[in-house]
This record gives structure tokens, sequence and C-alpha cells, in this order.
């Protein structure tokens, strides 16, 4: 059985490097598992994973209340614990210590019924990475363009 996707940081990709991809589940309450999979209403804008007494949170996702909930729905911006072994954490601590790193969701999905986080590694981009990564796009479609024309002009 595949994975669906919930959603996808196309954020974290522009403006950060990504150096290293973890697999880590959420812990979640029962109308925001429902909400998620009646309408995929989740967002990643703004959103971190934070190391807190050696516990690994996600701080800034927004998951819409359940509209069929009562007053004991959820709190859509709460933050939320992720589930990775103890060893993974302590080795996500040791390199976020480390100056310009940061853990940066980039997409949620459920795998096997079951919702899990792809937590990246990331460094911030600066400007001048973004325009030579807006150049490279170009050129490839350019490029593209012209092998196209080429095989049926």
């Amino acid at each position: 059985m595949g994975e669906k996707i919930i959603v996808n940081n196309r954020r974290a990709r522009r403006e950060y490097h990504v150096l290293d991809r973890f697999e880590a589940g959420i812990a979640l309450q029962g109308t925001e598992v429902k909400t998620l999979r009646m309408t995929n209403s989740m967002t990643l804008k703004d959103s971190y994973a934070d190391i807190i007494h050696g516990e690994l949170f996600l701080v800034g996702a927004h998951i819409a209340p359940y509209e069929f909930g009562n007053t004991m729905n959820h709190d859509p911006e709460r933050p939320r614990k992720l589930l990775m072994h103890k060893r993974e954490i302590a080795k996500l601590a040791q390199r976020v210590a480390e100056k310009g790193f940061t853990l940066v969701p980039l997409r949620v999905y459920f795998k096997r019924g079951i919702v899990k986080v792809e937590i990246g590694l990331c460094r911030g981009k600066h400007s001048f990475d973004k325009r030579e990564a807006i150049k490279e796009r170009e050129n490839k479609r350019d490029m593209d363009r012209a092998l196209k024309e080429s095989k049926y002009g």
C-alpha cells in the first residue's frame, strides 16, 4: 500500500538546502486525524521542528478544526510531538547545534494508515543561491524546448 500525501512544503525546498531527510511519526488527537482524512487541510507555512528537553516537536503547523467536532475539538496551532528514537533525536540535536542548521518539515503523508512527517535537516539559502536555481531551471526548460522542436521540427 502506497503513501497518500497530505501536504508538501514547497517553500522549504525554495528557501533551504535540504542536506538530510528523516521520517518521524506524529502524535495527533482524534479530531486532527479525522480532519486530515476528510479534507487534507494542513499547512506547514512557517513551521519548524524543535528539540525541547530531548523530545522533538512540530511547531507552527496548522490543522483546521474538525467541522463536526464539539467543544472537545483540538487547538489548530498546538505544538505536536514527533516520534523518533532517542538516538536519532540526539544526533539531530548535535547537528542542529551547529551554526546555520534547522529542522524543517518537508511533507506530511499517510503511510499504511499512519500519519508520518518527513523532516529535513536544512541550511538556509542566500538570495544569490535562489537566483542560481532559477537560472538553472530556465536553462533546462530552454534546452528541453529546443530538443523537442528539433525532434518534431
